[in-house]
């Protein structure tokens, strides 16, 4: 199966960046879904992976993968595996991923999927994904693939200085993919990437917001 579809509509997205090109081109999506859908798996659409959850979009997942500027010697976490397709870029790009999934059989869906992508520079983790992986900390990066009002304190506390995340924030009853900066300690407002629609992050520390008002 060819991805051609898939790294046009990156593109389109605005992302550039010819590693992460080169990885949604060679990454075979259609093992990252259940296989009643891989027949779809070439199109820039969600596909529903169960427990009312779907993967997202391709060209979202490029967006914010893009907007981190990762490179090869990096750790990233990522909160919400699902079936692993994001999992599987990212580890393409960075030394090591750990990846938590609240949902076990999600997270065994998702690890033989990666084992079968020749993946093996990940982790998945089973666990409550806003309280993040403290005995891995710090990382370079964070992706949370679930939205809320703030970034969980804790995911703010495991950044690494000069680390991005990236995470839907809800306000109102809009939802924004939003990048973050961590600079002196506290996680910084950056930039806006784009409108979106998530599953609500779960988890004892939704309501524990770890980010500062954007600088002015």
């Amino acid at each position: 199966m060819r991805y051609d579809t898939l790294v046009e509509a990156a593109q389109w997205s605005g992302v550039e960046d010819p590693r992460l090109l080169a990885a949604i081109a060679t990454t075979p999506r259609d093992r990252f879904v259940p296989p009643r859908y891989a027949a779809r798996a070439s199109q820039d659409e969600p596909i529903p992976i169960g427990h009312g959850q779907p993967t997202s979009q391709p060209s979202l997942i490029a967006q914010m993968i893009d907007a981190l500027r990762l490179s090869a010697t990096q750790t990233v976490l990522e909160i919400g595996t699902g079936y692993g397709y994001q999992t599987a870029l990212l580890a393409r790009l960075v030394r090591q991923v750990y990846s938590m999934e609240r949902h076990a059989d999600l997270a065994e869906h998702a690890r033989a999927n990666l084992a079968s992508a020749g993946v093996s520079n990940a982790e998945v983790v089973v666990g409550d994904g806003t309280a993040g992986l403290p005995e891995h900390a710090p990382f370079d990066a964070v992706v949370v693939s679930a939205t809320a009002p703030a970034v969980p304190a804790p995911l703010a506390e495991q950044l690494a200085e000069g680390g991005r995340l990236v995470m839907p924030i809800q306000k109102n009853l809009h939802e924004i993919v939003t990048l973050f900066g961590k600079r002196q300690g506290r996680l910084i407002q950056e930039r806006l990437l784009t409108p979106a629609r998530f599953v609500p992050l779960i988890g004892e520390h939704v309501d524990a917001p770890g980010t500062e008002p954007p600088e002015r």
